[in-house]
């Protein structure tokens, strides 16, 4: 049987304003400005708090498999035997040969999957919409600083996510093909889908988005119950080699899991009551992690995503909306529907559980970042929708595009303004990064330690004078300073005789210790780190402050 044309819903020249090869060529300008960003950014990032475990943890993995599976201390290490190693893994196999600063080399590590994730969010688009909806679905998520900000530092969650969104590209083409099946799609649903597999058990979200959509395209190619049933069987056996090539690479990646037949229930039951003593912040109040209400995740998207995202995701569900009564009138619409199930599953079903199941949650949006690129997708596909629409009226489309344009310069100047730090970006829906002070998650992952060491090296050096070391207490992992401070400076864990104090901002840290502030990391006007100097302080007064 031949496969269906995988090929836009509407023309791609719908938008109005762009032919299709324009737009294609826009969009590889655009990978071409994103792949400068990260040779130019890479390196101005600080280290995360989990960084240091998890790059252990890569190491860990490679002596198990260096070590003909003899050394298996990865699997005692702390909890980090309940995720896949695949990105840390990689990071320890390139650090053996690759002459650099390792956590540079981590960072533009993950900067590249931030990358592939930005590429499989265009092609879902350009699949389902066309052209168009490809570029604006790629600049949606470029200009949302909780991706392009977050992928050089955020070494599990961007990884993740852009896995995920391969794997949802995948099942799009899967599904849309059947009853056909083609050898291309099994083996990038294999790929993608051991990939999320070997970084965090949350990749059986897209096991069960896969299931979903063959469940329904089995329905609705099917013209009776025997029909359903055919293809149904049909696509599960095609399904066995891309769910055998899964297996294997989660078995690479993550060996633990498949060590024993319970090993992944236990790492889905665990992180599904998973908390400790964290705190986080919700709109100025501040709660443990698994005290959060289920509108945590839904609240903390509608502060962070641009104001141009979430006016293209909004667009989609009402254009969604007034699509529903033509599902019971024509059977070409819900064919058509099938297309876009995969994509609304993966935007929605997670925001119904959390608001529902209310898990435990800290960081704001940090591990659901797998949501951003189906919900740019939605957004970019929402867009070009309205912008046809409106073709017929020209000074009006001409209007909204120009708004819209305005809008993606705006959010294109406020990463600028924030840069390095664009995942500390909020919406003005607050006020920015202003309105966030104070009320919502910053700089939690401690990115602007760097700069504050550095700041600190500049700040010691310039007083001259007899060398001598001076003890340096950080509200972080030690590692997020001692990696960047100057010889002479040295990572104390006793507070009280430090010498100077380096903190970032979040959860008012930096109110933890006494001392003159000599330096700060601001973008906006709002403090991200701070540094104290302690060496006038003397006896009592050196005494830690009660934590706010």
């Amino acid at each position: 049987m031949n496969a269906p044309a995988l090929t836009p819903d509407v023309p791609v020249s719908s938008a109005g304003l762009l032919s299709p090869q324009l737009a294609f060529r826009l969009a590889l300008l655009v990978f071409a400005v994103l792949g400068a960003y990260v040779l130019f950014a890479f390196d101005q990032h600080g280290i995360s708090n989990d960084e240091e475990v998890q790059h252990v943890y890569g190491r860990l993995l490679l002596n198990f498999y260096a070590s003909g599976f003899a050394d298996r201390s990865a699997f005692a290490y702390k909890n980090l035997y309940l995720y896949g190693g695949l990105f840390d893994l990689i990071a320890a196999s390139l650090e053996r040969i690759v002459p650099m600063n390792v956590w540079d080399l981590r960072h533009l590590l993950s900067a590249g999957f931030g990358l592939l994730g930005l590429a499989g969010t265009w092609l879902l688009a350009r699949l389902l919409r066309g052209e168009a909806a490809g570029l604006v679905a790629l600049l949606l998520l470029a200009l949302t600083g909780a991706w392009s900000g977050a992928m050089f530092t955020h070494t599990k969650d961007v990884p993740f996510a852009a896995t995920m969104v391969w794997a949802l590209y995948f099942t799009t083409r899967f599904t849309m093909r059947l009853p056909a099946v083609k050898a291309g799609d099994l083996a990038g649903l294999g790929v993608a889908i051991g990939c999320a597999f070997g970084l965090r058990v949350g990749a059986v979200f897209a096991v069960f988005y896969l299931g979903v959509a063959v469940l329904a395209a089995s329905w609705l190619h099917g013209h009776d119950l025997r029909g359903r049933i055919a293809v149904l069987r049909r696509a599960v056996l095609a399904l066995l080699p891309a769910a055998a090539l899964a297996f294997a690479l989660l078995g690479l990646f993550w060996p633990w899991a498949v060590q024993s037949g319970g090993n992944l229930v236990q790492a889905m039951t665990t992180f599904s009551h998973f908390s400790f003593e964290l705190y986080t912040i919700l709109d100025g109040a501040v709660m443990k992690n698994g005290d959060v209400p289920g509108r945590y995740l839904a609240t903390y998207l509608l502060v962070r995503l641009p104001e141009l995202f979430l006016l293209g995701v909004a667009l989609a569900v009402l254009g969604g909306v007034r699509q529903l009564p033509g599902l019971f009138a024509s059977s070409a619409a819900r064919l058509q529907a099938l297309r876009w199930l995969p994509v609304a599953l993966a935007a929605g079903f997670p925001l119904v559980y959390t608001l529902l199941a209310a898990p435990p949650l800290y960081n704001g949006i940090r591990h659901f970042t797998f949501l951003l690129p189906p919900l740019a997708v939605l957004g970019g596909a929402g867009l070009v929708a309205t912008a046809t629409r409106l073709a017929p009226r020209p000074a009006l489309h001409l209007v909204a595009v120009g708004a819209c344009v305005l809008l993606a310069v705006a959010h294109l100047a406020t990463l600028v303004r924030l840069h390095p730090y664009e995942y500390v970006a909020y919406n003005g829906f607050i006020g920015g990064l202003r309105g966030a002070d104070d009320r919502w998650e910053l700089d939690y992952w401690g990115d602007s330690l760097r700069e504050a060491a550095g700041v600190l090296d500049a700040y010691v050096a310039a007083e001259g004078g007899t060398r001598r070391t001076w003890a340096v207490a950080v509200c972080a992992e030690p590692i997020q300073g001692s990696a960047w401070l100057a010889p002479g400076l040295e990572v104390t864990s006793d507070w009280r005789t430090a010498d100077f104090f380096l903190s970032p901002t979040q959860m008012n840290c930096d109110e933890v210790e006494k001392g003159d502030i000599v330096a700060e990391v601001s973008r906006e006007g709002v403090a991200l780190a701070v540094v104290r100097d302690r060496r006038m302080l003397r006896g009592a007064d050196r005494a830690p402050r009660p934590t706010p």
